[in-house]
């Protein structure tokens, strides 16, 4: 089920973090890691972790059994063409560029080979993403070689790739979202008389044991906010003052924003 030998292309903030977190993991070593970017400052970090790093894309493919690319939409016809003669059936293409279909990346590469659209987080770098996944359906085997690898990194979910535009901002946007709420919670404690410090590792924590109540009980979120809410009670009144000021509405109008973002 394990793969020896990955290759990913780009080196920044996903593909860094994907890198990271699969040594975190012990999924596998450095040495079976390849990776390609442009920057040298980035490839020597990476050669620092024990990574084989590379300025070509054709280089630091070859001999892969699964390729990650995580590059920005408008390089990836680019990066197929470098990589092209490097491709075949018998490796995996995983591509976590956003706005980019399956029957794209088919198109691009010419081939049958098997194919996937991943959505990570940057919470993979310490094995905390939420990765939704979609295939071509070429073979079930690869689908799990792909979904364990994910699992070492977080958790994983299958989805028909029409929902991909969406999960892409409710998993991937969605930590910019969630932090953005922790940064205001943060303000509102130091407001009230806590250092930053503080009022962040409060916070964090805070939300932190909220989200495992629903994760571990499987509540739906009002029902954990009942147990919160007492009659006249202090949270109530500040739950309602958050609403009367749109927070629910913001958040949703918010997502929806970017979802047709991405649509367009």
């Amino acid at each position: 089920m394990k793969l020896q030998k990955i290759s990913i292309i780009g080196a920044g903030n996903m593909g860094g973090a994907i890198v990271n977190g699969l040594l975190k993991s012990g999924y596998i070593e450095a040495s079976g890691i390849s990776i390609a970017d442009r920057k040298q400052k980035v490839l020597e970090k990476m050669k620092e972790k024990g990574v084989h790093a590379f300025e070509s894309n054709q280089e630091a493919v070859k001999g892969a059994e699964l390729i990650v690319l995580a590059v920005k939409p408008y390089h990836i016809e680019s990066v197929i063409n470098e990589i092209k003669p490097e491709l075949s059936p018998d490796k995996i293409l995983i591509s976590i560029v956003a706005g980019v279909s399956i029957s794209d990346l088919e198109e691009l590469i010419g081939i049958e080979m098997p194919t996937f659209r991943v959505m990570p987080n940057t919470a993979i770098s310490i094995q905390e993403s939420m990765t939704c996944i979609s295939s071509n359906g070429k073979n079930p085997e690869n689908l799990e070689k792909v979904q364990y690898m994910f699992d070492q990194l977080g958790e994983t979910v299958v989805i028909q790739e029409e929902l991909m535009s969406a999960a892409t901002v409710l998993a991937s946007c969605g930590t910019a979202y969630a932090l953005r709420y922790v940064r205001a919670a943060m303000q509102g404690g130091v407001e009230m008389g806590f250092g930053a410090e503080t009022a962040q590792f409060i916070t964090a924590q805070t939300v932190k044991g909220a989200v495992k109540l629903i994760m571990d009980t499987g509540n739906h979120p009002e029902r954990e906010i009942d147990k919160v809410t007492t009659p006249r009670g202090v949270t109530i009144t500040g739950i309602n003052e958050m609403e009367h000021k749109g927070f629910s509405s913001s958040v949703i109008q918010g997502l929806i924003a970017s979802f047709n973002k991405i649509e367009q």
